[in-house]
């Protein structure tokens, strides 16, 4: 995935995947991080953009007194597949109206910024970008000339459509055979293909009446975030992009378990059962088919070392640092993810999609460890970095994993310890009940505290307890009460040790949203609902979190739990009777 800014800069590639470095990076480094601009030399209207309708093809209008110029930006899909290994970034530039003026400006700068490249024409006259193992190959039919040895630029009255393909490979190719520059026609019929390939896969949504558009444009940003190749979902497009105007930035481009089961089965509901599958696929095969192998997150090609540092070189996002590749987060204990892929198993049994025996063994080690450690303090959905507690989110979900792996037990007359699995569920639940809420009958953050925590808002999605128990009821209130901000939810209102105060949470305020609706209270839920909407961009594109004073989108961008959020919420208003339906009824 590509970032394209307003004024059609490119400013965040990362290639040939979206967890390695940066070939355009000046989202976090204005200076040095390196950009693709297009800009006109005297702009006469702000820039217009849309995506074109069922695609991920970005339209950038620019205007000037001497025309209008449209720019298409999209990668370009292989059929039936996009090419992770070898990424091609496509710019088409058209005159709409006169012959504008036109500047493009081409920088590469690799590893974040960190590596200069040196730019020098190919045997085949194609520019080349090359430094270290990172090449770039650039063709087309933009008059490119060098300026001042790392820039690639071109200044041009436009009279017809132009061409600048930029694609990534391997520096010792490049340098010594690289690919033929394609034709202008190649070129064109490489647009043509990827709408169509965007457009195809488009007309599958069964999107809801409720915000239907913009449910599509969620489907299709959670389709973007997925790797075809692997089955996995990146949590985010981004890394370092701030939680508050004082720091708090993560890495979030790896394949989280929870924010990925949540986004495929959220497309499942949509009509799209086939990235579950894959990604139900991705998991086995990198846990190696048992529970002890199971991380709470994998590089986007099932890689398990992914250890946290800080770019000291690369400024941050408005100077906001630091800038850190890889999450040290994933090395915690984090027991939620067990239910979510519990629950994920079960909802494509209900498809009939039932494990087979494989799958099955893979599972059954994931109810017997949730067995074994749901009485254990864990790091929580939101990856508390101070001392570990008992979640109550946490619990809820080993619940979940034991609940759900005993109906697939009995539904697939599977072999599996299940006196020991019921009792453990009856057990945790138990516990949840007793401890988990306050002596004002609300569900708090976790076992001993009294914080309050947004996440509790899912106990009823999961069936814990009905919708309308009064203790649900009562949380719901207090979490927008005392979590609320300009309508917005924040996550809690624990201390967190962390720097600043982060903006509010977007996927709670959804999540608040589909809990409302399920409870009738449909004037409330539509009220949350719209609130959240108001935060996404001129593209439907959501963040992670959001500061209502400031009017301004915090976190990584886009955020893969918000856009799944988004549909939950937007399929619980349209039909909140099908969103009790998909709450299965308490086991135990």
């Amino acid at each position: 995935m590509a970032l394209v800014a307003g004024d059609a800069t490119v400013d965040w590639w990362c290639a040939p995947r979206m967890d390695d470095a940066s070939v355009f990076g000046a989202l976090l480094d204005a200076e040095g991080g390196g950009v693709c601009a297009m800009a006109v030399a005297a702009p006469t209207a702000p820039p217009r953009r849309r995506y074109l309708e069922g695609t991920l093809v970005l339209e950038t209008l620019l205007s000037d007194r001497d025309g209008v110029v449209r720019i298409l930006d999209c990668l370009v899909l292989d059929e039936p597949a996009p090419a992770e290994h070898a990424p091609r970034l496509l710019r088409v530039l058209e005159p709409l109206e006169g012959r504008p003026r036109v500047h493009v400006r081409v920088a590469p700068r690799f590893d974040y910024g960190a590596a200069t490249p040196w730019l020098r024409r190919g045997p085949r006259g194609s520019w080349l970008a090359l430094a270290g193992d990172d090449g770039l190959q650039l063709d087309g039919d933009v008059p490119l000339a060098l300026e001042d040895g790392h820039v690639l630029s071109a200044v041009m009255h436009l009279r017809e459509r132009r061409r600048l393909l930029l694609r990534f490979g391997r520096p010792e190719i490049l340098d010594a055979d690289p690919p033929a520059p394609p034709a202008a026609a190649m070129l064109d019929d490489w647009l043509a293909q990827t709408i169509s390939g965007w457009r195809s896969w488009a007309r599958r949504i069964e999107a809801p009446d409720v915000d239907g558009p913009g449910v599509a444009r969620s489907a299709l940003t959670l389709r973007a975030l997925t790797i075809v190749r692997t089955g996995a979902v990146a949590a985010a497009a981004t890394t370092s992009l701030p939680e508050s105007w004082e720091g708090r930035t993560w890495d979030y481009r790896a394949s989280w378990v929870r924010d990925a089961a949540f986004a495929v089965r959220s497309l499942a509901r949509l009509g799209l059962p086939g990235e579950a599958d894959a990604f139900s696929r991705f998991i086995q095969r990198s846990a190696a088919g048992s529970a002890e192998e199971l991380h709470i997150a994998y590089g986007v090609g099932g890689e398990r070392r992914l250890l946290e540092h800080e770019l000291s070189a690369a400024a941050g996002w408005r100077g906001i640092g630091p800038v850190r590749v890889g999450n040290a987060a994933l090395l915690q204990h984090q027991s939620d993810a067990l239910g979510e892929l519990l629950e994920l198993s079960w909802r494509r049994h209900e498809r009939g999609e039932a494990p087979d025996e494989d799958a099955w063994r893979f599972l059954s080690t994931l109810v017997d460890r949730a067995a074994a450690t749901w009485c254990e303090p864990d790091r929580g959905l939101w990856e508390w970095r101070g001392e570990p507690r008992h979640f109550v989110h946490s619990k809820a979900l080993c619940w979940v994993a034991l609940d759900r792996g005993v109906r697939l037990a009995e539904a697939l007359g599977a072999p599996a310890p299940l006196s020991v699995w019921r009792r453990e569920r009856d057990a945790c639940r138990a516990a949840v009940l007793a401890h988990g809420v306050g002596d004002d009958g609300v569900f708090v953050q976790a076992f001993g505290h009294d914080a309050l925590d947004a996440a509790v808002l899912r106990i009823p999605m999961v069936g814990l307890l009905p919708y309308d128990d009064p203790r649900v009821v009562r949380t719901v209130d207090a979490v927008l009460e005392r979590l609320g901000d300009g309508g917005l939810v924040r996550r809690y209102d624990a201390d967190d040790g962390l720097p600043g105060r982060e903006g509010a949470f977007l996927p709670c305020t959804f999540w608040a949203a589909q809990v409302l609706a399920c409870q009738g209270r449909h004037d409330r839920a539509h009220a949350a609902f719209e609130r959240a909407l108001a935060t996404r961009n001129d593209l439907g594109l959501f963040s992670e979190e959001y500061d209502p004073g400031r009017r301004a989108a915090l976190g990584n961008f886009p955020q893969a739990l918000t856009h799944l959020a988004h549909v939950d919420a937007a399929l619980a208003l349209g039909s909140p009777r099908d969103a009790l339906a998909a709450a299965p009824a308490r086991s135990g």
